[in-house]
């Protein structure tokens, strides 16, 4: 009997080393640290001596359980300063903290497509959860110049004075800058509507915006059923200075899951100013030194690292791009401004709306001396370079000449002839919101103006003159529109038949007008 429980000890024994040694490859230690103090949206961290700088720390709160996301931003010599990317109320001194191994990253996917999401990928538009099996990580250094090439294919706005003057190309860095309630905007949303039946992915990103004007731009696009290929990243200005900070980086790498895969993308950040403003709030309270108008020092690396991700990758790479259309908001019009300034200089042109002209009735209110486009002729069709080539110079001297013709009424009849040539072309790029025009349509509209034929139509008449134009080329002589589109250059045949056209319209329209006027 003592023999057996002998043997039966051992076998006991036995078994528990083996347990013992299997187990020891499962255990592994973990840093936990824990909250010193919350406020305003930053956490001060000890006992995390390992956490990497930009890695997501997941703090448990012991009031209600939950687990909030917070990024490191600080890393000092006995603390971690790392901001909140949620409700920070419900956090307190003493809270558990956890490392994660891994920095901010956001669920990418064909599943984000006509979705209102958050700077962290949660759906907050109600329609339950978004289905993923991919993800990005949201701040990346930005494709090498090897890996890009030259930005030449234009990406169309359907706005007149913008693709005439103004041309963006895919992969191009167009700056949409002015004052509050200019229009900034009412551009882009007319950019990401004209994209409809491309095959141009759109991002609108809304930082710091008030929460009905995002719903307001939600249900303009799905009215002209543009929401199908967007998607809308909201931080609103109810939201954490953090979800400020990181959602246009959330933005952006949304649009590169669909540009790595070889498709266009267009990103609208509006606006970067309220993304400084964020980012300055969380500098402050994490205590970094600031600097002019107490930004901190690496506000221009803040936009600079964001904006050079736009790209137009090489044929090697897939030949995907991204396009930004930043919009920056002025004070009075002041482009000189520190955030103005910079972005300014990171960007390849802009597109500056000045409150004159826009109160004056013109809109969009384009201010074509201070505007540019780096890239130019480049991103736009030889028909439009062709039609357009002298419009930006004419529209600069005509505003120049009216400011010099209001002092004096004894002007020759060449200043005259170019006043009234002046006025036709500021009527003809007027255009009305949310109804961004086909390439075609522009070219034949500003051929019209540029080569002389509507300095007899009355300048109150020029816009009716163009409506009814453009329907009787589409009722008429369809083929003219469609060569235009087509080949994206006017042949001698096709200027010649639109000449013929616009002579005949002309006759009928005058005769209408003759006959219409009172006695």
């Amino acid at each position: 009997m003592a023999n057996d429980s002998h043997l039966r000890a051992s076998e006991i024994k036995g078994v528990l080393l083996s347990q013992i040694e299997n187990y020891s490859e499962d255990l592994k230690a973990e840093e936990i640290g824990e909250v010193l103090e919350v406020r305003d949206g930053v956490a001060r961290i000890y006992g995390l001596t390992k956490a990497m700088a930009s890695e997501m720390l997941e703090i448990t709160s012991s009031l209600t359980g939950e687990t909030v996301t917070s990024l490191a931003l600080n890393l000092e010599e006995d603390n971690i300063g790392a901001v909140v990317m949620g409700d920070w109320t419900a956090l307190h001194e003493g809270d558990e903290v956890r490392r994660t191994g891994r920095v901010l990253e956001i669920a990418t996917g064909e599943g984000y497509l006509g979705r209102v999401v958050d700077p962290l990928g949660n759906p907050i538009d109600g329609k339950g959860p978004i289905a993923t099996t991919e993800s990005r990580q949201i701040d990346i250094v930005a494709p090498g110049i090897v890996k890009r090439q030259p930005v030449g294919e234009p990406l169309q706005t359907g706005i007149k004075a913008i693709d005439s003057m103004i041309p963006i190309g895919r992969g191009q860095r167009e700056l949409i800058i002015g004052d509050r309630g200019t229009g900034k905007t009412a551009v882009a949303i007319d950019t990401i509507i004209n994209q409809k039946d491309t095959d141009v992915v759109c991002i609108y990103c809304a930082v710091g915006q008030r929460a009905g004007k995002v719903a307001n731009v939600v249900e303009t696009l799905r009215e002209h059923g543009a929401l199908d290929y967007t998607i809308v990243v909201a931080a609103n200005s109810s939201d954490p200075a953090p979800m400020q900070y990181i959602a246009p980086y959330s933005a952006t790498a949304l649009a590169e899951h669909f540009m790595w895969q070889g498709k266009p993308t267009l990103v609208v950040y509006d606006d970067l100013s309220k993304q400084a403003q964020a980012y300055r709030q969380l500098s402050l309270v994490l205590r970094r030194p600031p600097g002019r108008e107490a930004y901190p020092g690496d506000v221009f690396y803040l936009h600079s690292r964001l904006l050079e991700r736009a790209a137009k990758l090489s044929d090697a790479e897939g030949g995907g791009s991204l396009t930004a259309l930043p919009i920056i908001e002025t004070q009075g019009g002041d482009v000189s401004a520190y955030i103005p300034t910079n972005v300014i200089s990171i960007t390849d042109g802009q597109i500056f709306l000045e409150p004159d002209l826009f109160f004056s009735g013109v809109r969009p209110a384009v201010n074509v001396g201070i505007s540019v486009s780096r890239v130019g002729g480049a991103a736009q069709t030889k028909a439009m370079k062709k039609v357009a080539g002298s419009l930006r110079l004419d529209l600069a001297q005509f505003r120049e000449l009216e400011a010099f013709a209001q002092f004096g009424s004894d002007l020759d009849p060449a200043t005259q002839r170019q006043l009234a040539r002046g006025q036709r072309t500021v009527e003809i790029l007027k255009q009305p919101q949310y109804q961004p025009l086909p390439f075609e349509e522009q070219v034949a509209a500003i051929y019209a103006v540029t080569n002389g034929h509507i300095d007899e139509i009355p300048v109150e008449k020029v816009r009716q003159w163009e409506r009814e134009f453009i329907q009787h080329l589409k009722g008429h002589k369809p083929e003219i529109l469609e060569q235009i589109r087509t080949e994206k250059a006017q042949s001698d045949e096709n200027k010649a038949a639109l000449n013929a056209e616009i002579a005949e319209f002309n006759a009928r329209f005058m005769a209408e007008l003759t006959a219409g006027a009172p006695a």
